[in-house]
């Protein structure tokens, strides 16, 4: 039978007025709950491995004029001289085994590739197109037309106004919820792209965001090569933006660890449509962090679909930082082989009237395939009249196919309206039985199910040629695992 296990979780929690402190206590309803006491990080000395790799990245890059730029490897380098490498004993990686990056001899990538033009750039041209190749911008391969005016998108090294640079070095790396590789990236990002859009400015043509790993060893190989991007978005009031993110890699099974970092940070009445797209090599480590913080009135809305790496791992964090704030995630993750997909996620809603809805689907089609989904929302004693879902869904189709959920409620305002809900199994008898009582054999019913049961969420992608490309992948790598079964 397939593996999972499930951890549901409401916490509300109640002032005691009189000493000021706090009560834990389950909310009433038909769900078991669980309570479970959480301790405060202890800052801590690394051990030598991290050691070792905070000075191998040191070592990969001369010291930045750009001053936001440093500022941001000397936090990072601070945190993680402080930071323990995670391990199955840490909550967070309970069900997200890391021991074989410690295993290997981690190269930071300190060159772009000798041969940019080599390189596929597929992107649509009707789209503003950024190619960015082991961590490095390849500015031959972007193209940066038709941006309205005052949008800017580049390089930090070769912003010229000295007011957006202003801006960028007051926000950037200002989130204090990141874990240890988000401050590897901090310490190995070799320059960061932004994406800046001015007040009130509205920006028709989405940017295409497309990273490649080039550089990677074979199947098994000891050194793993590790490309940190840093892209920093800064939407201002009433500003509007489409961001498309898609990883992939130059050879199918090469061996690397892409370590890539996205922060956002959307004014007040701002916009933002984010898709991502991941379908790095199956051998890979993908761990991926998406941070953003919302002002007041503006809306956010994630749409992953994530097929590739050996490792993938994508940490969303979300901070509603102003009333009336909209946040939509919507996520679907699918394992054909020996793969772990990762999503933990956190939604932090301190003001009235809060919109967030989250769903979560995945597909685990290999008896050694495992999904793990660690979603918590989080509302705040001033976060009044929210209004917050989640859903998780999980298809396990081979027997010891394995999935880890753990939907999660914190709650300590009182006038809300919160729900979420987990479903694992396979397809149901009913479900083909439908089918065939229509003439429809056995297996184009399975191939359908599964299928839709994915479509769900691409089908939200806002662009249609994203969509079909998708759509394609994702067919194609679902017939490949049932002729193989």
């Amino acid at each position: 039978m397939a593996a999972f296990a499930f951890t549901h979780q409401i916490h509300h929690i109640l002032p005691t007025p009189a000493s000021g402190r706090t009560k834990l206590r389950p909310k009433r309803g038909r769900s078991r709950v669980s309570i479970q006491a959480v301790a405060a990080p202890v800052a801590s000395f690394s051990n030598q491995f991290v050691l070792e790799l905070a000075e191998s990245l040191e070592d990969s890059f001369p010291s930045t004029s750009s001053l936001p730029l440093q500022k941001l490897r000397d936090i990072s380098s601070q945190s993680l001289l402080s930071t323990q490498w995670p391990s199955r004993k840490d909550e967070p990686f309970r069900f997200t085994d890391t021991s074989s990056l410690r295993q290997s001899e981690i190269k930071p990538i300190a060159h772009p590739p000798e041969f940019p033009a080599l390189l596929d750039n597929s992107g649509d041209p009707q789209f503003t197109n950024v190619v960015i190749a082991d961590g490095f911008i390849i500015d031959s391969l972007c193209n940066f037309s038709n941006l309205p005016d005052g949008v800017y998108v580049g390089s930090l090294s070769r912003l010229s106004s000295e007011g957006i640079a202003k801006r960028v070095a007051e926000l950037l790396g200002d989130f204090q919820w990141g874990d240890l590789f988000w401050s590897v990236n901090g310490m190995g990002a070799p320059d960061l792209m932004v994406v800046y859009v001015p007040e009130g400015c509205r920006v028709e043509n989405p940017i295409y965001l497309r990273y490649i790993s080039v550089e990677g060893g074979d199947e098994g190989a000891r050194k793993l090569p590790l490309s940190n991007p840093r892209v920093f978005v800064l939407v201002e009031k009433g500003g509007e933006i489409g961001i498309i993110e898609e990883f992939v890699g130059k050879e199918v099974s090469q061996c690397y660890w892409a370590n890539p970092v996205l922060e956002v940070v959307i004014g007040g009445g701002g916009n933002v449509k984010h898709s991502y797209v991941q379908n790095q090599s199956l051998s890979a480590a993908h761990i991926k962090w998406t941070s953003v913080r919302q002002e007041s009135s503006s809306s956010y809305e994630l749409v992953e679909v994530s097929t590739g790496g050996k490792l993938s791992r994508h940490n969303v964090h979300v901070q509603q930082v102003g009333p009336d704030t909209m946040t939509e995630l919507t996520t679907f993750h699918l394992a054909v082989g020996d793969q772990t997909q990762d999503l933990h996620s956190k939604i932090v809603l301190d003001h009235p009237r809060g919109y967030s809805r989250q769903l979560h689907k995945c597909i685990v089609a290999h008896s050694l395939g495992q999904a793990v989904f660690d979603g918590n929302v989080k509302v705040n004693r001033y976060a009044q009249q929210t209004d917050a879902g989640q859903l998780t869904r999980s298809l396990l189709l081979e027997p010891r196919a394995t999935v880890n959920v753990k939907p999660n409620l914190q709650i300590v305002a009182d006038d809300v309206k919160c729900s979420h809900g987990a479903a694992i199994s396979d397809l149901e008898d009913s479900q083909l039985f439908y089918f065939q009582a229509r003439g429809i054999d056995l297996e184009t019913a399975r191939r359908a199910l599964i299928f839709s049961f994915g479509a769900e969420v691409i089908d939200r992608l806002p662009y249609s040629i994203v969509q079909r490309q998708v759509k394609s992948h994702v067919r194609e790598l679902l017939e490949s695992t049932q002729k193989a079964s």
